[in-house]
C-alpha cells in the first residue's frame, strides 16, 4: 500500500507531548506500506480491531488505544491516505466522516 502522507504522522510524534507515539506510528507505517490490501477482510486479516467508519474511512488503535488514526483506504490503488492522528480523547470531536 502507499501511505500518502507520512509527513502527517512525523509532525504529530514530533509535537512535544506526542513523543511516545513514535515507535508505535513507525511500525504502523512500515506494516501497512509492505501490505497488499485489496479488500476490507484483507485489512481487518491484518488489523481485527480496525474499525470501517463510513466514507472509506477506518480507524486504527495506535499504541494500546493511547492515540487513534483516521485514514482513507482506497484498495483499488493501494493507497491510504491519512486524516487524522491524535490522541483517544480528542477523537470523539472530530467529524471523523468528512476529515
Amino acid at each position: 500500500m502507499r501511505i500518502i502522507s507520512f509527513r502527517k504522522l512525523k509532525e504529530f510524534f514530533e509535537t512535544p507531548g506526542n513523543e511516545d507515539s513514535e515507535i508505535a506510528l513507525r511500525a504502523w507505517n512500515d506494516n501497512v506500506e509492505h501490505a497488499q490490501w485489496k479488500t476490507h477482510a484483507d485489512l481487518k486479516r491484518d488489523y481485527p480491531f480496525a474499525d470501517y467508519i463510513g466514507n472509506d474511512r477506518y480507524v486504527f488503535n495506535i499504541k494500546g488505544n493511547t492515540y487513534r488514526l483516521v485514514v482513507v483506504v482506497i484498495f483499488t490503488p493501494q493507497w491510504v491516505l491519512v486524516r487524522w492522528v491524535g490522541r483517544h480523547k480528542d477523537y470523539d470531536k472530530i467529524d471523523y466522516i468528512t476529515i
